[in-house]
């Protein structure tokens, strides 16, 4: 297998609004992205991991992490309207630009500090031997979603699938929600469809203390302590 033709791609923008500065705070006394560099390294799988930033500051932080900033990213993929496809669509192009093409790619985030290596090199192994388009770490919610509610502006509350009032939780589906921290894809189906999840995309299941949403100040707090007692 080539991993020279296996590329990283770690998106992380410097105008992150909830948490200021959000992809290079320190966390657990490194820069956050430096755990996802460190991963992608780790994992071996990867012929070239690169930080896709529009923030010099930020591309200084991936540099001396060990990844690449081949150039930085444009405005139009900069704003709070771009999306995930967008940067990886820019950066492929790029590359396509200079003559370069890759197999596999990976989107990583750069506040993911749960990801370890060889969940990486598991969805590189999936991707290719179940012949996914694009395979992403799912979890499972905690409470069933068929029992969820909605509320209204007066504080009223009724529920989404009223149909499962009386359905004991055992007998209940289970329902999964993304991990939100990388997504490996098949570059040629990914610039055809620029799109990660469709009705071609596998998964790998990871258990909920590995899984942590930050978006917000309580969110970081919540990681930390996870973190600190998977990890040390």
């Amino acid at each position: 297998m080539n991993e020279e033709r296996h590329l990283c791609i770690i998106p992380a923008r410097g105008g992150s609004k909830r948490i200021p500065r959000k992809n290079i705070r320190p966390f657990h006394g490194r820069p956050i992205l430096e755990w996802s560099v460190s991963a992608a390294l780790q994992s071996g799988v990867f012929g070239r991991v690169m930080v896709s930033t529009d923030d010099e500051e930020i591309a200084d932080v991936a540099r001396r992490a060990g990844a690449e900033v081949p150039f930085m990213r444009s405005a139009e993929a900069s704003d709070d309207h771009a999306t995930t496809p967008d940067v990886l669509i820019e950066v492929l192009n790029r590359f396509g630009e200079n003559g370069k093409q890759f197999d596999f790619g990976c989107c990583l985030y750069p506040t993911a500090p749960f990801v370890e290596p060889e969940d990486l090199v598991q969805g590189r192994d999936l991707l290719i031997a179940g012949g996914y388009s694009a395979v992403m770490p799912i979890a499972t919610f905690s409470y069933p979603i068929w029992r969820s509610l909605k509320r209204d502006n007066s504080g009223r509350v009724i529920m989404n699938f009223p149909e499962h009032l009386s359905t004991r939780s055992q007998d209940l589906p289970p329902a999964y929600h993304d991990a939100g921290q990388w997504y490996w894809f098949r570059t040629a189906d990914f610039l055809r469809d620029q799109a990660l999840l469709g009705p071609n995309t596998g998964s790998v299941l990871l258990p909920e203390t590995r899984v942590q949403d930050i978006d917000n100040e309580d969110d970081w707090r919540l990681a930390e302590i996870k973190h600190q007692r998977l990890f040390g």
